[in-house]
């Protein structure tokens, strides 16, 4: 895990995020990157490299629900210094692979096949079940000079089928056909373990905090 984290990793990774998302792309705020997503449950997210006064004047003046400040950094380094009002979420893992991802043999599982489709600069794939139901999807967004990773979802009757690891496959043959080997995503808990055997590193947490909004 890296010490110092880039500001470019990080902006170029919330960049792709945009793009997949189909939002307008991050402005500078401060040391940090500001989006304005307009999702009901989020708002805006505030993304920060590093943790400083940035970070904690933004949890003191905003009282806001779903507006979300992302930080890499612990939860620990911040949490016993932000206002009550602020939630915890799912830990999230920043991973990047500067290098070909490490497949074992692998197939699609019998009774699947694949659909392709595109926008902006990100490229979907669908993994689809005999029955037409959806099992997997994942997407690569290309900006700068990175491949970003985002939405990679198997459902959970067709987990454990090899399905997210075809898929991983199949985005990076996209990736590697458009001329880029850098790949970068942030990744769930369960998640970090399935790129980890792929050979993903952990390059800094991706701590998040919201206000919900109370019942």
């Amino acid at each position: 895990m890296k010490d110092k984290v880039s500001s470019k990793i990080v902006e170029s990774w919330l960049k792709g995020w945009c793009l997949s998302r189909e939002t307008s792309f991050p402005v500078s705020y401060k040391s940090g990157f500001h989006v304005v997503v307009g999702d009901e449950k989020q708002k805006e997210r505030f993304v920060f490299p590093e943790l400083n006064d940035d970070f904690f004047q933004l949890t003191n003046s905003i009282d806001e629900p779903w507006i979300y400040l992302k930080v890499s950094t612990s939860p620990d380094e911040l949490i016993s210094k932000i206002p009550e009002r602020w939630q915890l979420q799912s830990q999230g893992y920043m991973m990047t692979c500067f290098h070909p991802m490490e497949f074992p043999d692998t197939s699609l599982a019998e009774g699947y096949h694949l659909e392709f489709s595109d926008y902006n600069t990100t490229f979907v794939i669908t993994i689809v079940a005999e029955n037409g139901e959806q099992a997997s999807i994942g997407r690569i967004s290309l900006i700068d000079d990175v491949a970003v990773y985002d939405r990679i979802i198997t459902e959970k009757s067709h987990q454990r089928k090899g399905l997210a690891r075809f898929l991983l496959k199949e985005l990076e043959k996209i990736a590697l056909s458009k001329g880029f080997y850098k790949n970068i995503l942030v990744a769930t808990e369960e998640g970090k373990l399935l790129y980890e055997t792929l050979g993903w590193k952990l390059y800094c947490l991706h701590t998040s905090i919201v206000i919900p909004l109370e019942d």
